[in-house]
């Protein structure tokens, strides 16, 4: 089996596949979502501590947990469960989009300033907008949100969808129906949405006066008193009628439509709400979920994602003569804390052989995650296996993980192989033409597979964008082994960004990064 780029169509809301190991976008997704230090580069990063900001300075009012809340519920507010369009698409991202009276402020080029970083090849940026509405909430003392990836990014600006603060009552029923939610849904994501931020000034003057006030530089007025905190606050205020609510006790009532909506049923769910943080809690989670899912008619999302038992990464091979190296490191995941683990890489080969294993070092030094304010942490423990070698001839179909004398599985309990692939891998005798000015890039292909080789390249990758350039040829001149041909390629100047791909078995893989590899070449000059 090798690595499948998923990008399938069907129906919205369908699930129909689940996670195995290799996948390339649910494997950066759940890197994502969980291997988290709340450090640089993490994206818990941009909202640790809560009332982080991506642009103002400190004291603005404002924070990046609001943004990306308000930048998913709008993304996703054109959707119309009658014709299946609209949804959590990335549209937002449009500047028409973001011109609209409905899209007033900065918040969404703020987001999508930070969030779009996260996407890639694999990962899309509506992927990343709803990622950042589950890191926000949980971050920031919130429930957790079963997250789902495979959202695809809109190609052109949806129609307007999103109900503004002077729109009747009957207004806002109707566009949170068209979205596909009931009044008490309506109200329930209301108030789960507005646990955080508040309205701003600058681009809501009928709404908010110039506050003047050197610790809210913004003149946010906030919808609650712990506004950077996921708690019932906005309902509890509400209820006991202590809130500040600008779009309660707003001093223009036609804007006041959190009054409107959360009076719309008597009260009932607000005091509800009130009366129980772990009823808030459930149905913010329940209906962020729906929300984040509420995708465009015919792309299909992907089981919720929780973390992998066993998740191999760095997985990397180079042809040397007669011996492929063969290196990659190992996570295991949620390990009972105990010293002197014994830990076995096994594998298959060509051959027919089995059970040749190695010892991986010990995984006495596990670590652990913490998400935010959340009462979890997640342990991981696990190490590198280097240096490897494995006989060419009979090179590797697939591997398996024991921990003290047991099998370890896949996510769905009973798999226990891990495929890998070594159809196309690098060779050792790439190297540089002169002062480095010029690469040749050599590649080896395994006898028995080139029919299913259909191309070799190189390829050039900027964040989600990848162009191939480059491609390989037969070099029937090269020396190798009776397992593998040479494909090579001479690429001149910058190796920014390139790696080395193929398409095997009409399924595209990346088989090397260049950069990762090229500053360690010999000069082909040595070449005899």
């Amino acid at each position: 089996m090798l690595p499948l780029t998923l990008f399938l169509t069907s129906t919205c809301f369908a699930t129909v596949y689940g996670y195995l190991w290799p996948s390339p976008m649910l494997d950066e997704l759940e890197s994502l979502l969980y291997e988290i230090t709340a450090q640089p580069p993490d994206m818990a990063s941009f909202i640790s501590p809560c009332d982080s900001f991506i642009s103002g300075g400190i004291q603005t009012g404002r924070s990046n947990p609001a943004d990306w809340i308000r930048t998913a519920y709008h993304d996703m507010a054109s959707h119309n469960v009658a014709d299946g369009t609209g949804g959590l698409d990335a549209s937002i991202r449009f500047a028409e989009e973001q011109a609209r009276p409905e899209n007033a402020g900065n918040g969404f080029s703020n987001t999508l300033g930070v969030l779009a970083g996260f996407s890639t090849r694999h990962v899309s940026i509506a992927d990343t907008i709803a990622l950042g509405t589950v890191m926000a909430v949980e971050f920031c003392g919130g429930p957790r949100i079963p997250f789902r990836g495979g959202r695809i990014d809109a190609t052109e600006p949806n129609v307007p969808g999103v109900p503004e603060p002077d729109q009747t009552l009957d207004s806002h029923i109707a566009s949170f129906a068209r979205q596909g939610f009931t009044q008490q849904e309506m109200i329930t994501l209301v108030a789960c949405g507005h646990t955080f931020g508040g309205v701003q000034h600058e681009p809501f003057p009928n709404i908010v006066h110039e506050m003047n006030d050197s610790n809210n530089t913004q003149s946010v007025a906030h919808f609650d008193t712990t506004n950077i905190h996921f708690d019932n606050n906005v309902a509890t205020e509400y209820i006991s009628g202590t809130t500040q609510n600008p779009l309660v006790v707003g001093f223009n009532d036609t804007t006041n439509s959190d009054k409107r909506i959360f009076s719309s049923d008597g009260n009932v769910t607000m005091r509800s709400f009130a009366n129980s943080p772990d009823l808030f809690a459930s149905s913010c989670s329940s209906l962020f979920a729906r929300m984040l899912d509420t995708v465009p008619r015919g792309v299909v999302l992907s089981d919720v994602i929780t973390p992998l038992p066993v998740k191999p990464t760095n997985i990397q091979f180079s042809l040397d003569g007669d011996v492929l190296q063969f290196t990659g490191s190992v996570r295991f995941f949620n390990l009972p804390s105990k010293t002197n683990r014994v830990a076995l890489l096994l594998w298959d080969d060509h051959l027919g052989a089995t059970h040749n294993s190695t010892l991986l070092p010990s995984l006495a030094g596990t670590f652990t995650y913490v998400l935010g304010d959340v009462a979890t942490s997640y342990r991981f423990g696990g190490d590198d296996f280097r240096g490897i070698a494995l006989d060419a001839a009979a090179g590797i179909v697939n591997m398996q993980f024991m921990l003290d004398g047991k099998l370890q599985t896949q996510q769905d309990q009973k798999t226990v192989d891990f495929a890998v692939q070594d159809a196309v891998v690098l060779s050792s005798t790439s190297c540089f033409y002169g002062n480095n000015a010029t690469a040749r890039i050599d590649v080896a292909v395994r006898k028995t597979a080139a029919a299913s080789v259909k191309s070799v390249y190189i390829e050039v990758e900027d964040g989600s964008s990848v162009t191939k350039s480059d491609f390989f040829a037969v070099d029937s001149s090269a020396k190798v082994n009776e397992a593998y041909t040479m494909w090579s390629v001479n690429i001149p100047g910058s190796f920014f960004n390139r790696n080395v791909g193929a398409e095997i078995d009409g399924v595209e893989v990346v088989v090397a990064k260049v950069m990762k590899t090229l500053p360690a070449l010999p000069s082909c000059d040595s070449d005899s």
